[in-house]
């Protein structure tokens, strides 16, 4: 099974220099003017369409937030160190995203950023050898 999560995005061009700053990879065959597809892992992707191409998928325009909209949605995912997770925060922060708290638990290492249209992402390293009830 494939996962796409689809954004609609003030500007396309705004969003793919963004995510091209984290180190993810563009899928060119799924990307266009309207719309750039990341693949973030094997057969799941981030579609950032435009607001009017996402407005005319979803068919409800009033639904679509913007920049100083709450996220409802955080988009969480496993990096293979804690350094892999500081990494990449530090080259959100440095893309213009806004970083947000730290939390380093006994079993996991989490970190926040929000993409300049407001998305919440959360990467996280969980610690093999620890105990994720304690």
């Amino acid at each position: 099974m494939s996962l796409f999560i689809t954004c609609p995005v003030e500007s396309v061009e705004r969003a793919t220099a963004f995510y091209t700053a984290l180190g993810w990879t563009l899928n060119a065959e799924m990307s266009d003017h309207n719309v750039s597809c990341f693949a973030i892992a094997p057969e799941q992707y981030v579609m950032l369409g435009s607001r009017e191409m996402y407005a005319s998928v979803g068919g409800v325009e009033e639904l679509i937030g913007g920049p100083q909209t709450p996220s409802k949605v955080t988009v969480s995912f496993d990096l293979g160190s804690r350094e892999a997770v500081d990494e990449l925060v530090d080259r959100a922060g440095a893309a213009g995203g806004r970083i947000g708290d730290t939390d380093d638990y006994p079993f996991m290492y989490q970190r926040q950023f929000d993409d300049p249209d407001g998305y919440h992402y959360s990467p996280f390293w969980m610690k093999a050898d620890a105990d994720p009830t304690a």
